[in-house]
């Protein structure tokens, strides 16, 4: 049976310009190519989750407008199912995204409908108690996460956060996740502690969290739990494109990748769920665009196959 993955979470409609170089304070850059595409942190991980092979429920909020509708037909087109995403009067979220040549990215997020979802009705706490995995951001009001978290706990159900975009923490949040995921910077922020050093970020978190996936770009990802199990993955070496949803394709795949290994119960699974998680980045970021470029299962276990067979 696929895992069940329920996303608790935003959907935007991103706005993006290729550009030679990001613009610095006050600079005007001419731009290249513009494109529209269906985005959100949430909905990235739903369709991401989705492709990867699990069985994906979506819970969010949509604006009356053009955009709501193209994301609603977004996620469903992606075999997400979206009982749980509402539509509410006024317009949807946006995202404002410039990737350079580099595939460097800046983005600028307008909540829009996202900021509606205020509530979690009887289906929505159903489906969170039924899932394995309640994959949580931080694009939607506080409170829903912390009682999205709250009723997953109450059922059972794994708690993995992505805490982005980066935010202090209250306690009553990190005591129900199990799964902490961050980039360096977010990791820095949520723990208080600004260092270049991965072992001391993941030291830090770990006096809040009990486990903690610290992703690290193209140098791959790093794992450290309270039994004391610590591993580092390297990821596999691709020419990026964009890596606007890579890191969406690795929280999503993850979320997978964690339930179909019984809960990574062990270090060897750990770093399996982790290899995977890196090839389904990698493999996002050889292409450009947010949801367009998540990728599938099949071009996911390549990529893996192609890095890690052999290294186990």
């Amino acid at each position: 049976m696929s895992a069940r993955v329920i996303v608790v979470g935003s959907a935007n409609l991103d706005l993006v310009v290729s550009t030679p170089q990001l613009p610095r304070p006050g600079e005007t850059v001419l731009g290249g190519d513009f494109r529209t595409v269906p985005g959100g942190k949430g909905a990235n991980q739903a369709v991401a989750a989705a492709r990867a092979g699990a069985t994906c429920e979506f819970v969010g909020a949509v604006g009356s407008d053009e955009f709501g509708r193209q994301l609603r037909d977004s996620l469903a087109g992606a075999g997400v199912d979206v009982r749980g995403l509402r539509s509410v009067p006024g317009p949807s979220g946006v995202a404002l995204i410039a990737v350079d040549q580099a595939a460097e990215n800046f983005i600028v997020v307008a909540p829009g409908a996202n900021a509606a979802l205020t509530d979690l009705d009887a289906a929505d706490r159903a489906a969170v108690g039924a899932a394995d995995v309640l994959l949580l951001q931080l694009e939607v009001p506080l409170p829903t996460v912390v009682r999205a978290a709250d009723l997953a706990r109450a059922g059972g159900t794994t708690v993995v956060l992505n805490a982005a975009p980066a935010a202090p923490l209250p306690a009553e949040l990190l005591d129900m996740v199990d799964v902490l995921v961050v980039n360096e910077h977010e990791a820095a922020v949520v723990a208080g502690v600004f260092s270049d050093d991965p072992a001391v970020l993941l030291d830090a978190l770990l006096a809040l969290v009990p486990r903690v996936v610290l992703t690290l770009g193209a140098r791959g990802a790093a794992y450290a739990d309270r039994r004391g199990v610590r591993r580092s993955v390297p990821a596999p070496v691709v020419d990026a494109v964009d890596t606007t949803a890579a890191g969406d394709a690795f929280t999503g795949a993850l979320a997978v990748g964690w339930a179909e290994r019984g809960g990574a119960v062990d270090a060897d699974a750990v770093t399996d769920a982790l290899r995977w998680a890196c090839a389904a980045g990698a493999a996002c970021a050889q292409r450009p665009g947010a949801s367009t470029a998540l990728p599938e299962r099949a071009a996911i276990d390549a990529l893996y196959a192609a890095t890690y067979r052999g290294t186990e």
